[in-house]
């Protein structure tokens, strides 16, 4: 999650200790070099989008061989972060860092649901370290607060295509798993301060 913390951050020894304790813990938080971040919060509208995305992708990808997690996935990602996207999907078998299967190394596509006050330095550092990472095909942020979504594809290591959608009939095209969703499916039941959009779908 992105959302600003509800605490402050903790110095911890090392990603084995924060794992140890992150199981053991029933709030979630995440990892930045070294240090502890969270727990995250979320209100009506971040729970809204987050299962409308997975509504309308995994109602696409569920028929191949695609994983969907929502939420609760934690994934391992490399400048020292481990942290909880809002939404990501798998395309192929996924790969955990043990037999607990709660720590996934291989993500394709990853939702970060963002707003106004999401701490600017973690959603940096995390989108960095996103875009950093040799499986992720796929990154995707999506606004909260306003109808705004970020849609980072990659073309190799070094280059990225980046495409701004804020009209309620963009369709972003989710190239990696073969899947296209409305920003009308994403924002649907999303109250700004105009009119509320439809729930028309991509067929």
């Amino acid at each position: 999650m992105t959302q600003t913390p509800t605490v402050g951050t903790s110095k911890i020894k090392s990603p084995d200790d924060y794992l140890m304790s992150e199981r053991q813990n029933p709030l979630k938080s995440e990892y930045l070099n070294g240090r502890v971040v969270g727990p995250s919060g979320s209100n009506r509208w971040h729970n809204l989008i987050a299962t409308n995305i997975a509504v309308a992708v995994g109602s696409r990808v569920h028929a191949g061989k695609n994983d969907l997690y929502v939420g609760n996935m934690r994934v391992q990602l490399r400048n020292n972060f481990i942290c909880y996207p809002d939404v990501i999907v798998v395309g192929g078998e996924p790969t955990f860092a043990d037999q607990m299967g709660d720590l996934l190394l291989n993500p394709t596509v990853v939702f970060e649901i963002i707003s106004n006050s999401t701490n600017q330095l973690i959603k940096t550092q995390k989108q960095e370290s996103f875009l950093a990472m040799d499986s992720i095909r796929e990154c995707v942020q999506v606004k909260e607060d306003e109808m705004r979504i970020e849609h980072y594809a990659k073309q190799n290591a070094k280059q990225w295509i980046y495409k701004i959608y804020n009209e309620r009939d963009d369709v972003v095209s989710l190239e990696s798993i073969a899947c296209k969703v409305s920003l009308s499916e994403i924002y649907a039941q999303i109250k700004f301060q105009h009119p509320t959009l439809s729930s028309a779908a991509v067929n």
